[in-house]
């Protein structure tokens, strides 16, 4: 495991494990699979584990974990965010923060973000509240440790929190596909001048790639060395620049696992050749001429008042325009349950309420991107067919 330094000296693993896509089960997070992931991450070097309040279960299921095997907490260091669009008091940031840390079943987190703070208003919000005492008071007492924020804005929102406090670290969404999205890497380079350690999420935009890439793209990533797996040259891209401390992974399964942590077990910066760059630029413009919608599956417009499973769809809906209309249908119809009546939760549901674009992170008009699935995802002959398939399953 190659390991990088925050800015007082700590070495982290370069490959943190993202606790957001724990493997479920139908009563929800499966906290032995979990477990055991956890015990082999820690085992191959991973020290950053990164969670948060609004992820459902992941607290809670990772303090059992950590329950259950109490000589962890000494080689990890645990991020969690505070809910900070929950606090209309100084009272609150206690309130939450008791309750991560009886969910954890820990005394102190090492890091500690403001979850998806957007621009500078939102920070100013929260020092009229008073979060510098709270944040100072917590310090002094041995219960957080660094204090950062992680960001899904405009990239000006970005370079502006950066100037309203001396955080201790910085989390963006970041991978070849998003270098000028969001924070991009004009925010990256800021923070980096500045000495802080940026933890970058969303490396595969929530899995979109390391699986279902165009097959051209996955093609070149094959041409140029077959030996490496699409999801490798993802965090490859990332560990070849030095402003990059930690890349989270959000793994769900034994095989990621293992495939991120040969990856990481080599990861020095300046990594790539001329040769491996270019391929990049080939692969990046294969995705955008196909690509729909840029949705990373993060859930965060979770859940649709009227059952739209919208992550599912667009996923669906981007998987069709890459690898074909039989492929990208087979996962509408699973993703959405179509071919239930009583559980269908596809496009056609969406009544245009709008509950959903505000919690976007992407910035995705979610609602007239639904109708264009339904447009595409569900022609005319789509109800008739899964009125067929109902009938004799």
């Amino acid at each position: 495991m190659e390991y990088r330094s925050d800015r007082y000296g700590n070495k982290l693993s370069v490959l943190g494990f993202g606790l957001m896509r724990l493997p479920v089960r139908l009563a929800g997070i499966d906290l032995e699979r979990s477990e055991g992931l956890v015990l082999a991450a820690v085992d191959g070097g991973v020290n950053y584990f990164d969670t948060a309040y609004l992820y459902t279960g992941s607290e809670e299921v990772f303090g059992r974990i950590l329950a259950r095997n109490p000589e962890l907490r000494q080689k990890l260091h645990i991020a969690t965010k505070l809910p900070h669009s929950q606090c209309r008091s100084y009272e609150d940031f206690d309130r939450l923060f008791n309750e991560q840390l009886r969910r954890l079943q820990v005394r102190s987190v090492d890091y500690y973000l403001i979850h998806n703070l957007a621009d500078a208003a939102g920070w100013q919000r929260l020092v009229e509240l008073g979060i510098e005492r709270w944040v100072t008071a917590q310090q002094q007492a041995g219960r957080i440790g660094q204090l950062g924020f992680s960001f899904h804005g405009k990239q000006q929102g970005f370079l502006d929190l950066l100037e309203v406090r001396d955080w201790d670290f910085v989390q963006i969404q970041y991978n070849y596909l998003d270098e000028n999205f969001q924070a991009g890497r004009t925010g990256l380079e800021a923070a980096a001048r500045r000495g802080l350690p940026v933890v970058v999420m969303e490396p595969l935009r929530g899995g979109k790639l390391a699986g279902g890439l165009p097959r051209r793209a996955e093609q070149l990533f094959a041409a140029a060395d077959p030996e490496v797996s699409v999801a490798s040259w993802g965090f490859r891209w990332l560990f070849d620049q030095p402003e990059v401390t930690v890349v989270l992974s959000g793994m769900s399964n034994e095989d990621q696992l293992a495939d991120n942590l040969q990856t990481a077990a080599v990861a020095p910066t300046g990594l790539l050749s001329e040769g491996q760059r270019q391929v990049y630029a080939e692969v990046i413009d294969i995705i955008r001429q196909t690509y729909k919608v840029p949705c990373t599956g993060c859930n965060y417009c979770m859940p649709c008042p009227q059952g739209v499973n919208i992550p599912g769809c667009f996923a669906a809906y981007n998987t069709r325009a890459a690898q074909g209309l039989g492929t990208g249908t087979f996962q509408y119809i699973t993703s959405t349950a179509a071919n239930r009546v009583d559980g269908y939760m596809g496009a056609r549901l969406c009544i245009a309420c709008g509950a959903c674009k505000p919690k976007c992170p992407q910035g995705i008009d979610i609602v007239q991107s639904l109708r264009e699935v339904r447009a595409r995802m569900e022609p005319f002959w789509f109800g008739p067919l899964m009125a067929i398939v109902r009938r004799f399953t």
